[in-house]
């Protein structure tokens, strides 16, 4: 499984290294030191605290979030699939996002949760990938 350092993180969860790190610190998400000794958080653990962070966004700050290229970096937090199809949902920042596509570029991408992705926005419909 995928792990990141606390920078990736934040950088994932749209915070500064800092927010992040006070979050760590705090045991509002679980972290594990690699043989280097840095911080590290586990992709699915990760994935978790980034639904609940969304799901507890009251909105009052006013903070104003952009899309480079249409381009949403963001974690892997759902993988469902079906016989041909499939549906992946990713958490960038405040924002959850779902695309269907088939079964074969699922697999094909190697995408499962706790995984960093980005998805990418042109016109009605959204591409993923795999970073």
């Amino acid at each position: 499984m995928q792990s990141y350092t606390i920078g990736q993180a934040a950088r994932l969860l749209g915070v500064s290294p800092d927010t992040a790190r006070r979050w760590a610190d705090a045991g509002r998400v679980a972290t594990h030191r690699d043989e280097g000794g840095r911080r590290l958080i586990d992709g699915r653990a990760l994935a978790a605290f980034s639904i609940e962070l969304a799901q507890n966004d009251t909105g009052e700050e006013d903070v104003s979030y952009t899309s480079a290229r249409n381009a949403f970096p963001g974690i892997v937090t759902a993988v469902k699939l079906g016989d041909v199809a499939a549906q992946v949902e990713i958490q960038a920042g405040p924002h959850r996002l779902v695309s269907l596509l088939t079964r074969e570029a699922v697999e094909e991408l190697g995408l499962e949760v706790g995984m960093q992705a980005t998805a990418r926005v042109k016109s009605t419909s959204v591409h993923i990938d795999r970073t």
